[in-house]
Protein backbone atom coordinates (compact mmCIF):
# COMPACT_ATOMS: atom_id res chain seq x y z
CA UNK A 1 0.00 0.00 0.00
CA UNK A 2 0.95 3.39 -0.80
CA UNK A 3 1.15 6.42 1.36
CA UNK A 4 -1.49 8.11 -0.73
CA UNK A 5 -3.32 5.24 -0.23
CA UNK A 6 -3.12 5.00 3.32
CA UNK A 7 -4.02 8.60 4.11
CA UNK A 8 -6.84 9.03 1.83
CA UNK A 9 -8.10 5.81 3.89
CA UNK A 10 -7.31 7.22 7.21
CA UNK A 11 -9.23 10.70 5.67
CA UNK A 12 -12.25 8.90 4.96
CA UNK A 13 -11.93 6.96 8.51
CA UNK A 14 -11.34 10.00 10.30
CA UNK A 15 -15.19 11.81 10.17
CA UNK A 16 -17.00 10.47 13.13
CA UNK A 17 -20.37 9.44 11.16
CA UNK A 18 -18.17 7.53 8.12
CA UNK A 19 -16.17 5.77 11.00
CA UNK A 20 -19.28 4.14 12.85
CA UNK A 21 -20.69 3.45 9.08
CA UNK A 22 -17.30 1.56 8.42
CA UNK A 23 -17.56 -0.17 11.70
CA UNK A 24 -20.81 -1.22 11.20
CA UNK A 25 -20.37 -2.53 8.09
CA UNK A 26 -17.46 -4.42 9.19
CA UNK A 27 -19.63 -5.71 11.93
CA UNK A 28 -21.98 -7.01 9.77
CA UNK A 29 -19.23 -8.37 7.70
CA UNK A 30 -19.64 -10.91 4.46
CA UNK A 31 -23.35 -10.38 4.54
CA UNK A 32 -23.67 -6.69 4.62
CA UNK A 33 -26.02 -4.03 5.11
CA UNK A 34 -28.42 -1.93 3.10
CA UNK A 35 -28.39 1.42 3.21
CA UNK A 36 -31.65 1.50 5.30
CA UNK A 37 -30.45 -0.72 7.95
CA UNK A 38 -27.40 1.84 8.68
CA UNK A 39 -30.05 4.72 8.48
CA UNK A 40 -31.60 2.84 11.05
CA UNK A 41 -29.40 1.81 13.09
CA UNK A 42 -27.17 4.90 13.12
CA UNK A 43 -30.17 7.31 12.63
CA UNK A 44 -28.60 8.97 9.91
CA UNK A 45 -30.17 11.27 7.05
CA UNK A 46 -30.33 9.46 3.70
CA UNK A 47 -28.47 12.22 2.12
CA UNK A 48 -25.78 12.56 4.36
CA UNK A 49 -25.32 8.27 4.27
CA UNK A 50 -24.96 8.74 0.75
CA UNK A 51 -22.23 11.36 0.93
CA UNK A 52 -20.38 9.08 3.94
CA UNK A 53 -21.05 6.04 2.00
CA UNK A 54 -19.11 7.63 -1.31
CA UNK A 55 -16.75 8.76 0.43
CA UNK A 56 -15.79 5.18 2.01
CA UNK A 57 -16.13 3.97 -1.24
CA UNK A 58 -13.59 6.05 -2.92
CA UNK A 59 -11.08 5.21 -0.19
CA UNK A 60 -11.74 1.30 -1.24
CA UNK A 61 -12.62 0.83 1.92
CA UNK A 62 -15.94 -0.85 1.34
CA UNK A 63 -17.44 -2.37 -1.54
CA UNK A 64 -21.01 -1.99 -3.01
CA UNK A 65 -22.97 -4.53 -4.90
CA UNK A 66 -26.58 -4.18 -6.21
CA UNK A 67 -29.29 -7.28 -5.34
CA UNK A 68 -32.85 -6.31 -7.19
CA UNK A 69 -33.56 -3.33 -5.85
CA UNK A 70 -31.12 -2.87 -2.90
CA UNK A 71 -27.59 -2.08 -2.86
CA UNK A 72 -25.39 -4.00 -0.16
CA UNK A 73 -22.73 -2.37 0.98
CA UNK A 74 -19.51 -4.58 2.54
CA UNK A 75 -16.04 -4.37 3.79
CA UNK A 76 -13.71 -4.66 0.98
CA UNK A 77 -11.52 -7.26 3.63
CA UNK A 78 -8.31 -6.84 1.10
CA UNK A 79 -7.89 -3.58 1.68
CA UNK A 80 -8.47 -3.22 5.35
CA UNK A 81 -5.95 -6.03 5.27
CA UNK A 82 -3.48 -3.77 3.75
CA UNK A 83 -4.08 -0.90 5.79
CA UNK A 84 -3.62 -3.01 8.97
CA UNK A 85 -0.16 -4.47 7.37
CA UNK A 86 0.47 -0.76 6.51
CA UNK A 87 -0.21 0.33 10.05
CA UNK A 88 2.02 -3.02 11.62
CA UNK A 89 4.91 -3.16 8.58
CA UNK A 90 8.39 -3.30 10.75
CA UNK A 91 6.09 -3.15 14.24
CA UNK A 92 8.46 -3.31 16.98
CA UNK A 93 11.52 -2.82 15.11
CA UNK A 94 10.71 -6.01 13.48
CA UNK A 95 10.25 -7.68 16.86
CA UNK A 96 7.53 -9.46 18.10
CA UNK A 97 5.46 -7.01 20.03
CA UNK A 98 3.54 -9.43 22.05
CA UNK A 99 5.88 -10.17 25.11
CA UNK A 100 6.64 -6.35 24.92
CA UNK A 101 3.09 -5.71 24.87
CA UNK A 102 2.19 -7.82 27.35
CA UNK A 103 5.10 -6.97 29.81
CA UNK A 104 3.87 -3.17 29.68
CA UNK A 105 0.39 -4.18 30.48
CA UNK A 106 1.10 -6.14 33.47
CA UNK A 107 3.42 -3.47 34.49
CA UNK A 108 0.87 -0.74 34.36
CA UNK A 109 -1.42 -3.16 36.51
CA UNK A 110 0.98 -3.34 39.05
CA UNK A 111 1.20 0.31 39.53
Amino acid sequence: MKNTEATQAFLALGQESRLNIFRLIVQRGIDGVTPSDIKESLGIPAATLSFHLKELYQANLILVERQSRNLIYRPNADQVQSLMDFLLFNCCGGQSCSSSTSEKTNSKAKL
